[in-house]
């Protein structure tokens, strides 16, 4: 077994990304211990930046972790540093679908879809849509139709509906709108 040969490559492009360094990190796994979503994850958030800093991409881009990460920023509050975690999972995503790694079928997908529901509703997520679109980008609506199963999932949407936990209406755009069609822009520039 050959030693680990650590590359500083990817430290640089993270620090082109983001306004902290993944370098400040001292591995007191506060992210780690603050994270919700650790059941679920093969990597723990202080192993992604550990790997991160060691340059260790392969295994990055092709972990659940970054998948599972919701990107609600305990982690990145919970830092003493100050380094943007939920950012470098954020970042390690959008590289992952660019360099064409996906942990499982359909996740790149659900990711496209989620983004495009955001940009549709000016900023905010509309779940009914959101659901909807991702189904038709499937290819597996017609069968659903003809094995009934898409009756079964119009039943249980009604059901949340009717208990207030599925909004069934567009949700009311935001003020800054038109920012976050910019940053939409902006990043379709960079692709």
């Amino acid at each position: 077994m050959s030693p680990l040969e650590p590359s500083a490559a990817l430290q640089e492009r993270l620090a082109t990304a983001l306004p902290v360094s993944v370098a400040a990190c001292f591995q007191c796994k506060k992210c780690s211990s603050g994270c919700p979503l650790t059941f679920a994850m093969d990597l723990l958030p202080d192993r992604v930046i550990r790997l991160a800093l060691l340059g260790l991409e392969e295994q990055l881009l092709g972990s659940r972790t970054i998948w599972v990460c919701s990107s609600c920023e305990t982690c990145t509050t919970r830092c003493p540093n100050g380094i943007d975690i939920a950012g470098v999972m954020d970042w390690l995503k959008e590289e992952a679908l660019r360099r064409g790694y996906a942990s499982q079928p359909g996740v790149a997908r659900f990711h496209q879809t989620f983004l495009e529901t955001v940009q549709m509703c000016g900023g905010r997520l509309s779940e009914p849509l959101l659901l909807g679109l991702y189904q038709l980008k499937s290819g597996e609506t017609l069968k659903k139709i003809t094995s009934g199963a898409i009756m079964a999932e119009l039943r249980l949407g009604w059901q949340l509906a009717r208990r207030g936990r599925l909004v069934l209406k567009l949700p009311r755009r935001l003020k800054g709108a038109g920012e976050i069609k910019e940053m939409f822009a902006k990043a379709k520039e960079r692709e």
